[in-house]
């Protein structure tokens, strides 16, 4: 179990096979998702079908994305996910309120992930991020969120991008990953998308096709530049205490020093 996971692969729950197959896929995250991905009249045999697949613990780290709250498939869902021994973590779809993310991670003691996918969501972002210690990640559900503000142009969401990075930080979480990059044909518009994600302060992205799995690592993991830059940085820090200037006239400070350590652990991540 990577400390640093890159990718987060949703699949539907309601196709086993599909699951049982992304399980051996490779990535760091497999989401099991009851939302979005299934259609209403076979929400019940999706959330069965995932009962049965992880009523044993599991090597891979499954989470699972139940029906937002206000939806009549939550409350079923939570209490079948609850006691499923090979769920790592429950993602939470459209929080909106710091007290959503309170009555859900008291009352089934998962690991709790809050998606926010509206304007509300994001004007509470901070709230949301740092309302519960079972709360251990937060992220933007992009779809959702474009049409809630009516936003055409991707630059538009910049703004709550930055805003969720920067409420995460501020509560103590690891950065958040990148919403999904809808279309699965699209590599370089997704190795792009991941560059100017990685900008903005995100880490990893979550994924809808295996085949945007690789593309999603290469794009956050550090270059060899940056890992001889950090190299660097954290041989001087370990020479001398305090601040200090590198032969290249860099400054560097503590949390230059941190910066460069979190790098080199992404580099040699298991």
């Amino acid at each position: 179990m990577t400390p640093f996971p890159l990718t987060w692969l949703y699949v539907p729950g309601d196709r086993p096979h599909v699951v049982a197959k992304a399980l051996a896929c490779g990535a760091d995250v497999v989401v099991i998702d009851l939302e979005d991905a299934v259609a209403p009249d076979r929400k019940v045999y999706a959330r069965e079908a995932t009962a049965d697949l992880l009523s044993e613990p599991r090597p891979a780290r499954v989470h699972v994305r139940v029906n937002a709250l206000e939806t009549p498939w939550a409350a079923a869902d939570l209490r079948a996910v609850t006691a499923l021994p090979g769920v790592a973590g429950l993602r939470l779809p459209k929080v909106a309120y710091a007290e959503e993310v309170v009555r859900v991670a008291e009352a089934t003691g998962l690991p709790v992930y809050a998606l926010l996918e509206t304007a509300l969501g994001i004007e509470h972002a901070y709230a949301i991020a740092s309302a519960h210690p079972s709360l251990r990640g937060v992220s933007l559900g992009e779809a959702d969120l474009r049409a809630d503000l009516g936003v055409r142009e991707d630059a538009g969401l910049d703004w709550c991008r930055s805003r969720i990075v920067v409420a995460a930080r501020a509560a103590g979480l690891a950065p958040p990953p990148q919403s999904v990059h809808p279309d699965i044909r699209d590599l370089t518009g997704l190795a792009a998308s991941c560059a100017h994600g990685r900008s903005l302060g995100f880490l990893g992205r979550a994924a809808i096709h295996p085949r945007q799995l690789p593309v999603i690592e290469r794009a956050y993991l550090p270059t060899e530049e940056e890992i001889e830059q950090a190299e660097t940085i954290v041989k001087a820090a370990t020479e001398e205490q305090g601040a200090l200037a590198l032969p290249d006239g860099r400054f560097v400070d503590a949390a230059v020093v941190a910066a460069a350590q979190r790098t080199l652990s992404l580099a040699h991540r298991p």
